[in-house]
């Protein structure tokens, strides 16, 4: 087959791509023990933290900037109070679905025993603490019920799959992260069309039922740094996690053009969006109940990143990728995630090609640019890092014109190792 490939791409010219740069505001937070110790300090809510209380905290599964330091200085400030802080896992059914998954999913994100100094203690076992109105059961994490107090932590973005009042944050942490597998799937039962409202009415009958003693949440900038963070008590949380969506989604960054032939994507994972290749950048989503974003015509995909252990969803929402991108597709994985959320177009796998000159010659042959010669096009390393990229001479006038691009170098061809692997390197 691999010859009969080659017959019809080789033909296939690339365009020369440049180097190019973009920035975004970067006010952020310089000192996070700070930042935390004075966020603490005059939150009413953290007096709820009494000597002797075992205290669960929430961690999940995204790549949070500082999340070790964070989490450090979280239980820091329990013990300060004389409590006894733990780690739970609180990331639905990521990791496998398993207990041991998910806790090797916090090691990978640096968040172990010993860099955040309390025990992290694992379990997928839940208990059911009410119902919805139509019958729902609303589960939580048995460890975090089973404690004198939870501390909800969690970032605040814009979700790839729903727009609601509250998203990716808090509410949903509480509503879908700590309730495990099993929670996590009732609250995806009736499909993303709902699981704004239900995340809400979840949130709140858990901050009703449930030890909450507060909730912690950090907004990132346009590079992924910490912008801002904030402590609210349990009445607080629903109201204070919206507000931070909108600062959120003001601070998102987004590609330098709105409309592409091509578009590759290096890499994609779990630490960089919940879907692997966040929607919000590309204009790719999973469901039908988001959109906007950019005009694509086709998406090649490299890999995916070592530390989703082969949670490679999202990959469905390529065009095309690579046989090593397909090799390193863990089906279990994947399919917990797929089952859970009721979503199945973002587990399949696309047209796999041998290699990374392959997939990128593919993906110009099946763009259908108007120009063939000219085709519009970028090469990003993944959809959380989009400030550095290549473009293609075609848009060169297009980002000179940019306020917030700088054009570093090129433009120059591009080249491939004999292995078929794409040289030019990230700086």
């Amino acid at each position: 087959m691999k010859k009969m490939l080659r017959s019809l791409l080789d033909p296939v010219e690339l365009p020369r791509v440049f180097r190019y740069a973009q920035s975004f505001p970067d006010e952020r937070l310089d000192d996070v023990s700070t930042a935390l110790a004075l966020a603490w300090e005059a939150a009413t809510a953290t007096r709820s933290v009494r000597p002797g209380m075992r205290v669960a905290l929430s961690v999940g599964s995204r790549g949070i900037a500082q999340l070790p330091e964070l989490v450090a200085a979280i239980a820091a400030r329990v013990r300060a109070c004389g409590a006894e802080p733990f780690v739970v896992p609180a990331m639905g059914s990521h990791g496998g679905a398993t207990a041991e998954g998910q806790k090797a999913l916090l090691a990978v994100l640096g968040v172990t025993e010993a860099s955040v100094g309390c025990p992290v203690l694992s379990c997928m076992e839940t208990v059911e603490v009410g119902r919805l109105s139509n019958g729902m059961s609303v589960r939580m994490d048995r460890l975090a019920q089973e404690a004198d107090g939870i501390i909800v932590f969690n970032r605040v973005k814009p979700h790839n799959a729903f727009r609601a009042v509250n998203e990716s944050g808090l509410v949903k942490m509480l509503a879908i992260g700590l309730g495990k597998q099993t929670g996590a799937d009732q609250c995806h039962r009736l499909g993303f069309g709902h699981i704004g409202r239900l995340i809400r009415e979840m949130a709140a009958l858990k901050i009703e039922r449930c030890p909450v003693l507060m909730g912690i949440g950090v907004v990132e900038n346009a590079y992924e740094h910490l912008h801002s963070l904030f402590v609210a008590g349990p009445e607080e949380i629903v109201a204070r996690d919206a507000e931070a969506l909108q600062l959120a989604r003001a601070l998102m960054p987004c590609l330098p053009c709105g409309q592409l032939d091509l578009l590759l994507v290096d890499r994609i994972g779990k630490e960089f969006s919940g879907g692997g290749m966040d929607g919000n950048i590309t204009g790719r989503y999973s469901t039908p109940f988001i959109s906007g974003g950019p005009e694509i015509s086709k998406i090649v995909v490299f890999d995916v990143t070592k530390a989703s252990h082969g949670n490679a969803n999202g990959v469905g929402l390529a065009d095309v990728i690579t046989e090593a991108l397909a090799a390193h597709y863990d089906r279990a994985s994947v399919y917990a995630n797929c089952l859970t959320s009721r979503v199945t177009a973002s587990g399949r796998l696309p047209v796999a090609m041998p290699d990374e000159n392959m997939a990128l010659r593919a993906g110009f042959k099946v763009c259908c640019a108007p120009d063939p010669a000219r085709p519009r096009f970028l090469r990003i390393p993944d959809t959380l890092h989009i400030d550095r990229g290549y473009a293609s001479e075609a848009l060169l006038p297009e980002l000179a014109s940019l306020s917030r691009a700088q054009i570093l170098s090129g433009p120059e061809p591009m080249r491939f190792g004999p292995d078929g692997r794409l040289e030019d390197p990230w700086w």
